[in-house]
């Protein structure tokens, strides 16, 4: 059979009916609105760093500025080490919808803060790369953010108020070191009932005022005397227009999120602006 028998005996192609363009055109673009929806959510991850604010609050360690968080994005290789040694488990791993971050340890205080039950900063410790920095070996240098009374109306200190139960209810799985429980392994918050004149919570379980508490008593944590904060965290201090006690941020706070998480009114009265620190060293 001759090369142009072959190329005569091939059946002719069918001309594309109106439907199969349609059908044809409308694929197209549906894989490019797709396409442009994947890129669209990745860059979102973007903008928080382009914008020079912090996306999530990082475990200590973790710088706070905009080149900062470049840096930390660019340092941190996702190895989960962190989440690996956290007593609390208070670090997580970012998901999809962060884009650029995807796979970075944060913390969502609400839900389960950073309490210091590791008197040697194990997150930071167990960092490899050095994106959570070996620079800091105490909880009083960490820059994880600043407190911040965001609804004072709503806070019971504020209203003269006591609290008595569970702060959080008894489906609340957030974790507290209570060292007059048990040093070392913390327990569910839902499992310590409160029983307050006036509530105090914020200040009562802050990691940074116990602390100060114990060095007070000469027992630093550890019987380390350089685990001894330079600084209050926050206080409890009288209101000028009226009854009840208004709860006042120091600048010794570090942003750990203990008085976020343990606030018993929802949506919580106090809350961790994580793209501030105090200006002051640690």
């Amino acid at each position: 059979m001759t090369m142009s028998e072959t190329k005569t005996s091939r059946p002719a192609k069918k001309p594309i009916t109106a439907v199969r363009r349609e059908q044809n055109r409308r694929e197209f673009l549906r894989t490019a609105a797709l396409s442009a929806g994947v890129v669209t959510v990745s860059l979102l991850g973007l903008i928080p760093v382009v914008r020079g604010a912090v996306a999530r609050q990082r475990p200590p360690g973790a710088i706070k500025h905009l080149l900062d968080e470049q840096k930390f994005l660019a340092s941190c290789i996702k190895c989960g080490q962190c989440v690996q040694v956290c007593p609390v488990e208070a670090i997580k791993l970012t998901d999809l919808i962060d884009g650029v971050g995807v796979g970075t340890p944060h913390i969502e205080a609400r839900r389960q803060a950073c309490d210091f039950s590791c008197d040697g900063l194990q997150c930071v410790l167990a960092c490899p790369t050095g994106a959570l920095t070996h620079e800091i070996n105490y909880p009083a240098q960490g820059r994880m953010g600043f407190a911040r009374l965001a609804r004072p109306e709503a806070c019971l200190a504020m209203q003269n108020k006591g609290f008595k139960g569970q702060a959080r209810g008894a489906a609340f799985t957030g974790k507290l070191r209570y060292s007059e429980i048990d040093r070392w392994n913390p327990i569910p918050v839902a499992e310590h009932p409160y029983d307050l004149e006036l509530c105090d919570l914020c200040v009562r379980q802050c990691p940074i005022e116990i602390r100060i508490g114990q060095c007070a008593a000469g027992q630093p944590p550890s019987g380390d005397p350089h685990q001894c904060p330079p600084r209050h965290a926050i206080a409890l201090e009288p209101r000028e227009d009226g009854p009840g006690m208004r709860p006042v941020v120091k600048d010794g706070c570090v942003g750990c999120g203990v008085c976020e998480m343990i606030c018993p009114v929802e949506p919580t009265a106090i809350q961790i602006d994580i793209d501030r620190v105090t200006d002051l060293p640690a």
